[in-house]
């Protein structure tokens, strides 16, 4: 079982021979973090509300040691608009950074289970922006895919000389992602914000369940706010975490500043679902999920319901309209009451589940 190998992955040994602590303040290598060629097992999950993209955030997230990703921002956008804006963020972040990065690309699948137009647009977009330019091809080395299966995507990103990262919401997708032959699986627990999944299971039981099961790298994605978050995936044999909802109160998120403050007020229970794109989205309850529920219970058409929430998600980020604007927040925002900047976060995330270990460590062995 992966957990019991938790210490014996080269240069995360806690102790050594003599009793001694391995570990320091700025190191905690993992699979995941040998994998990417990054410096910190952390990453930024896929983001986005309406028009909001996510280079800056991403190009600090990897600057600062961390896996940055770019998002699809709009997904009821025009092609060449949804193109332009996409090439737009991965240049971005290749000419802010000279760290690795990763591309999120959501696979919708439709009522026959045919892959939507707009995920394969995505994906190749992806690939021409790397034929095109052969620095950016280095750094932009992993996408990200959510929601449908990553059967049709996995051979295409492999066969791009890419590393392949899927999200799953329970154990068998995660062995049907393993057998497709993904890098790594990204276990989301139901209290993420955004997609989330149609049956339920929380980060708690789903990263023993997955981490249990398959072999490749694990990131625990859903309720990760800090440190000791990030301890605790590694106990459960994790080789990481990704987080979203966390980036949205930093400095260097560029979110409207309506939206930091509301992330900063969430309570306990002020959160959500309701019907998303490829499936339900969890974000901070208001007037305008209400209006959703009664748009459906009222009986409109499919299209008009997808209509209105395109203008709610849109309505969000480009007003700060935190009443009638959609926008995904994970449960884990009850416990933000800070914005911080991306830089400090990352490593002190890192300190301190290090310093959790060597605590736990020295009881163990009868030290203070």
């Amino acid at each position: 079982m992966r957990w019991k190998e938790l210490y014996d992955v080269p240069g995360f040994l806690p102790l050594n021979e003599k009793g001694d602590a391995l570990m320091t303040s700025s190191l905690l290598p993992t699979r995941f973090t040998s994998l990417v060629g990054i410096q910190y097992p952390i990453m930024q999950d896929g983001m986005g509300s309406g028009s909001f993209t996510t280079g800056h955030i991403a190009a600090a997230v990897s600057e600062a040691g961390g896996l940055g990703s770019v998002s699809v921002a709009d997904l009821w956008a025009e092609p060449s608009s949804a193109e332009r804006v996409f090439r737009g963020q991965m240049e971005l972040v290749a000419t802010t950074t000279s760290r690795p990065f990763a591309a999120n690309i959501p696979i919708g699948v439709d009522h026959t289970g045919d892959v939507m137009p707009a995920s394969k647009d995505h994906l190749r977009y992806v690939l021409e922006a790397r034929e095109a330019d052969s620095a950016l091809a280095t750094q932009l080395c992993v996408v990200t895919t959510s929601g449908g299966p990553p059967d049709e995507f996995s051979s295409i990103i492999k066969d791009a000389g890419m590393m392949h990262l899927h999200k799953v919401g329970s154990t068998r997708q995660a062995l049907r992602a393993e057998r497709v032959g993904v890098d790594a699986v990204i276990a989301s627990g139901f209290e993420m914000g955004g997609h989330t999944h149609s049956r339920p299971v929380h980060t708690f039981v789903l990263a023993a369940n997955v981490t249990e099961a398959i072999s490749v790298p694990v990131l625990i994605s859903g309720g990760v706010r800090d440190g000791r978050g990030l301890a605790a995936a590694l106990c459960f044999g994790a080789d990481g975490v990704a987080m979203g909802t966390r980036f949205i109160a930093t400095e260097e998120g560029q979110w409207h500043p309506a939206i930091i403050e509301r992330v900063l007020q969430a309570k306990e229970g002020d959160d959500t679902i309701f019907p998303g794109i490829y499936g339900p989205i969890r974000g901070l309850r208001n007037e305008a999920t209400a209006f959703l529920e009664k748009l459906i219970a009222d009986g409109a058409t499919p299209e008009e319901i997808t209509d209105w929430k395109a203008a709610a998600f849109r309505r969000v980020q480009d007003e700060g309209d935190v009443h009638m604007g959609l926008f995904p927040t994970g449960q884990v925002a009850s416990g933000i009451e800070s914005v911080v900047r991306i830089d400090d976060l990352l490593p002190q995330m890192v300190h301190d589940a290090v310093t959790i270990f060597q605590r736990m460590c020295l009881r163990s062995t009868g030290g203070t």
